[in-house]
């Protein structure tokens, strides 16, 4: 099966808090409500340097994808 680079998903448990799922390397998961990031990888020092680096493009990329999806559903 052939994943979305990035889904969206809530929870009824979570009724205010939106996620967005990144599905390839490195997975991570955002909440949306307070901006907290899960990491779904386990990192060795080497790739968290890496890390560090790529974070904000990989958010941006991730906050750019929320915004095209609200966007589609308020038209």
């Amino acid at each position: 099966m052939q994943l979305p680079k990035f889904l969206l998903a809530d929870n009824t448990d979570h009724p205010d808090t939106i996620y967005i799922i990144h599905t390839e390397y490195p997975r991570f998961i955002i909440n949306l409500e307070n901006d907290e990031v899960e990491w779904l990888e386990e990192f060795s020092k080497e790739d968290e340097e890496e890390l560090s680096n790529e974070t904000e493009n990989l958010i941006g990329a991730a906050t750019a994808f929320y915004d095209r999806e609200v966007s589609r559903y308020e038209d």
